[in-house]
Formats: structure tokens, sequence, C-alpha cells
């Protein structure tokens, strides 16, 4: 689904790279873990996988396909991104309409998308209730829900569970889990070791825009002594060293 080789990127010649000589393949059905401190160029990978970047040619390709040669916007693929991406004032349900038509939806698909995203997200009952007026769990489940209407069939999450509560960190870990056992390949950048190591199946260790680690949950947990976050403190450790 995903190839990415010796990636690097910086947004002007004079600041450091952002991202530096990054190589990682996500399988088709997969569902990876990026895990990494804030900055760890999490966000700017996945920036660059969706186009909202410029990419260098012949560094990523998505179903067999360079990045860099795609016209005009991506196809079956989603980003539901860190920051609320919806707005305030409108209503659930003008929201998805709204984002639905931005997505190119045909009209005819518009409002069955809406109601399947919507209780697929747990906000069926709150179509009429303003975007500004939900709580942060809610607001995190509108992102989600958006990011589902095109019917992805790869999702990339960038720190979907940041700063709420446990029932909608549970309830969103729940539906992620589901989306994949469809066969929905999702990519989840997080800093939460926890939430890795409940969710994914294969996981990659990033921090200051290098790759320390790549390799399945079972695999890294040995690595770690039965932990992430030891093994994590351990690869930051040895790269300050070197």
């Amino acid at each position: 689904m995903v190839s990415i080789d010796t990636l690097s990127y910086q947004y002007s010649p004079r600041t450091a790279p952002v991202l530096d000589g990054i190589s990682l393949t996500v399988a088709d059905g997969a569902l990876f873990g990026l895990l990494g401190p804030n900055g760890a160029g999490k966000t700017t990978l996945l920036s660059l996988l969706t186009g909202l970047l410029r990419c260098p040619p012949g560094k990523i390709f998505l179903n067999g396909q360079d990045v860099a040669s795609r016209r005009g916007p991506a196809t079956g693929l989603a980003l539901v991104p860190q920051e609320y991406a919806f707005y305030l004032p409108l209503t659930v349900g003008e929201n998805l309409t709204f984002f639905a038509g931005v997505q190119g939806l045909p009209e005819s698909q518009i409002a069955e998308r809406v109601d399947h995203c919507a209780r697929r997200a747990g906000i069926q009952d709150r179509l009429r209730e303003r975007a500004g007026r939900l709580s942060g769990g809610l607001k995190r489940r509108l992102n989600l829900a958006i990011g589902l209407l095109s019917n992805p069939r790869l999702l990339l999450l960038d720190e979907p569970t940041v700063g709420i509560d446990p029932d909608s960190r549970h309830f969103i870990l729940e539906t992620i889990r589901d989306l994949n056992r469809e066969r929905t390949t999702v990519i989840d950048t997080s800093h939460y070791m926890e939430e890795v190591e409940e969710l994914c199946d294969r996981v990659a260790i990033m921090d200051h825009g290098r790759l320390l680690r790549e390799g399945t949950l079972a695999e890294l947990l040995v690595d770690g002594g039965g932990s992430l976050e030891t093994l994590f403190l351990n690869l930051t450790r040895r790269q300050l060293r070197d």
C-alpha cells in the first residue's frame, strides 16, 4: 500500500531536515503505528503522503504510483488531522454534508454517507448540534466521521485521541479496529506508547526526523523487555550518543 524510500525533507534550505532518510513499507490491510514525540516528523510525513506538502520524486509510492507524479487530489485515502478540521458555527450535520460535497461525493449518495459516518463515529444524535458546542471527545469523533465520508482504503490518523476523555478514546480505538477488520489500511501516529501498543500490529519509532526502529509489535516488545517505552528511551539515548 505504501512504500517510502530514503525520504528526506526540509522546509527551507536554511533549516535542518524534518525527515532524514526515512524508509519503510506499509502493507495493504495493516494497522501501522508511527510512534514518536511531538516534533518527530510524523505530521510532516502524513502531509507528504496526502500531497499537502510537495513530495520529492521517487520517494513515496502509493499502490505503486509515485506520489510526486500525482495530478489533482489524492483518491482512495483520507487524513484525519490533529487540528479540528470543520466549521465550529455549523451543525454536525451541516459540516458532514458540506465536506461530503467538497470530497466530490455524488449528491445522490451524500445523505446516506452522512448517516453512515455519523453512526460509525457515534454522533448520529448530534447532527443538529453546533460543532463548537461539542465536547473535546465528540469533536474528535466528528473529525473522524469527516475523514470516513469518502470510504478511504488508506486512513491516515494524526494523534486521533489527543486530549480526550477515556470513554471517547476507547470508542475511537474500537472504531479504528473495526475499520481495519474491514480491510481499511490504517496509519496511526501517536506519542502515546500505550495506544500504539494496544492498537497496532506493526510499529515504527521516530525521533528528530529519523526512523529508529521498525517491526512487528511483538518484535519491538521483545527488544524493549516487554515495554515500548523502555525501547524508545534506549533508542533515543543511543541516538544522542551517536
